[in-house]
């Protein structure tokens, strides 16, 4: 075989490899969930998306909304007491009775350890009275504290009501604005607790699967079920390898299996395809003759490659993956632009040279003065 038969060979095996290679970057999720979003719990970057703007039922994962407004806006030791409205509540309960007085803390627990829908209630009619006026608190707090736009909650359990939406982008930015919060963050990642109740003697334990460990996946740090039979099912899930933490939302899987493996899916996509990236404080980044800069250090998320920065007229820096997709958007601070100058400016040499001629006039004028003086004793001599 002569050697340029030999060169086309492994030629043709490195292009067809680079093939592979590109054809695996492009390869769609296979996401049987209806609606799904994957972010970087840190940055907030959108990793990954599929209707995730579209309105869906989020059944109980509007306990992580309850459950995050609670703590910022109740005494965790407070004691609540319990009215016979939330004995009543439907679905899945932590069976308390009417007139039990129960810790606050120990209510968000189980609401989002059992995902008990007495207990949400029980927590709503503490903080505002009524599940109503609670609806119409919590509705605003989401909106003007986390900066939600696509959701609006009629309940604090997620019982189906045809006014109760959000999106999977929505909850999934609730969700990292949550964990950031330790004592939700302690709460949404417990696996087991024990419960004492007047009724109930037992031990908590989460319905997560991945959470619990029955089906297994490495640093998985938080999860929420939920199910009713207009939402089907959904999931939330936080997650971290060492190096990125990861939020998953999912809407509207058929199966129980589907949802958990299509959570998976998107951990592993995201793990393995993304890094972050430390922008300095006063790198500088040019529009035209405008002039932008982070003010502090800011963190960001980029494929492995790296991601395509785009900087409009406004200092807006976007950061878009190889689909030309945003991926996050970081507002920059602006540098005043210099003017141009219609006159030359004025040298260092231009400078020294009017500054000498100042020197050779107040000498000149000096010499002048002792000149004068000494003639007038001149004269009287």
């Amino acid at each position: 075989m002569s050697k340029f038969v030999t060169l086309c060979i492994v030629l043709l095996f490195v292009f067809l490899s680079q093939l592979d290679v590109v054809a695996a970057e492009n390869r769609q999720i296979d996401v049987k969930s209806e609606a799904a979003v994957l972010l970087d719990s840190d940055t907030g970057a959108v990793l990954y998306a599929k209707n995730g703007e579209k309105r869906m039922y989020p059944a109980s994962l509007t306990k992580i909304a309850t459950a995050i407004y609670a703590i910022e806006n109740g005494n965790l030791d407070d004691i609540v007491t319990v009215s016979a409205n939330a004995v009543r509540a439907e679905g899945t309960k932590v069976y308390l009775n009417e007139g039990e007085k129960v810790p606050l803390r120990k209510l968000i627990q189980g609401m989002l350890i059992n995902s008990g829908n007495d207990a949400a209630v029980a927590t709503a009619e503490y903080l505002d009275g009524s599940v109503d006026q609670f609806a119409a608190h919590l509705n605003t707090y989401l909106t003007t504290k986390i900066g939600v736009k696509n959701t609006h909650f009629t309940n604090p359990n997620g019982l189906f009501n045809e006014k109760h939406y959000t999106t999977a982008l929505d909850l999934a930015i609730i969700t990292n604005y949550a964990i950031k919060n330790p004592v939700f963050s302690e709460i949404f990642g417990t696996k087991e607790l024990k419960w004492n109740g007047q009724s109930w003697n037992t031990t908590l334990i989460t319905h997560h699967l991945m959470l619990k460990g029955e089906i297994p996946y490495p640093g998985i740090t938080g999860g929420k079920t939920g199910y009713v039979n207009e939402s089907k099912q959904t999931l939330a899930t936080t997650a971290f390898n060492g190096k990125l933490h990861l939020t998953v939302i999912e809407f509207k899987a058929n199966q129980k299996i589907d949802i958990y493996n299509d959570t998976i899916h998107l951990l592993d996509y995201g793990f393995t395809n993304f890094q972050h990236k430390l922008l300095q404080r006063n790198e500088i980044f040019k529009e035209g003759r405008n002039e932008y800069f982070p003010l502090h250090d800011a963190l960001i998320t980029e494929p492995n490659k790296g991601a395509l920065q785009k900087l409009n007229q406004q200092g807006l820096l976007l950061l878009e993956n190889s689909n030309g997709e945003v991926m996050q958007r970081l507002q920059l601070n602006p540098k005043t632009v210099k003017p141009v100058l219609k006159n030359k400016p004025k040298t260092i040499e231009n400078q020294a040279y009017h500054l000498n001629a100042i020197y050779g006039i107040v000498f000149i004028v000096a010499i002048g003065i002792v000149m004068s003086l000494r003639n007038k004793i001149t004269r009287k001599t």
